[in-house]
């Protein structure tokens, strides 16, 4: 199979995660913006809620952090630089590629990226991940969600 070909099928694997993801983020977004009266619980269930909540939030966030790479690589299939290590420019081999379909450097350039801070992507549109329309009733943003822990 060539490279190109194989690069379609990682294209379709893209898809299907980000589908599943902004299905899941939309999920435990909307777990975390339910508000909670504590008024009729007890302390104990009140710091459940809190816990359960913070889990909500760290997987949120895992999930739209994936889903920001998972978006640049179809942006750099479209564009025709997919499998192109950002660095360094040499092709990144197909089973990383296979392994991490999202990957945007060759493993010496990721391990010196890390060794340096890192190479997150942290401002998360979170309208864009989550295909939601701008200026609908249905828009949210990361800002919106409030926990309320009183």
């Amino acid at each position: 199979m060539s490279r190109k070909d194989e690069i379609l099928e990682l294209k379709d694997v893209l898809l299907s995660r980000r589908e599943s993801l902004r299905k899941a983020l939309a999920g435990d977004l909307g777990k975390l913006q339910d508000g909670r009266d504590y008024v009729s619980g007890d302390v104990v269930d009140a710091a459940c809620d809190s816990v359960q909540d913070e889990i909500c939030s760290k997987l949120a966030e895992a999930e739209g952090k994936e889903l920001m790479q998972i978006e640049h690589a179809l942006e750099r299939i479209e564009e025709g630089d997919f499998g192109t290590c950002e660095h360094c420019e040499c092709d990144i081999p197909m089973p990383r590629l296979r392994a991490l379909p999202f990957a945007s450097y060759c493993i010496n350039c990721q391990r010196e990226a890390e060794l340096e801070g890192g190479t997150q992507r942290s401002n998360i549109n979170w309208g864009r991940l989550l295909d939601v329309p701008v200026g609908t009733d249905n828009d949210m943003t990361a800002g919106d969600v409030g926990i309320d822990v009183s």
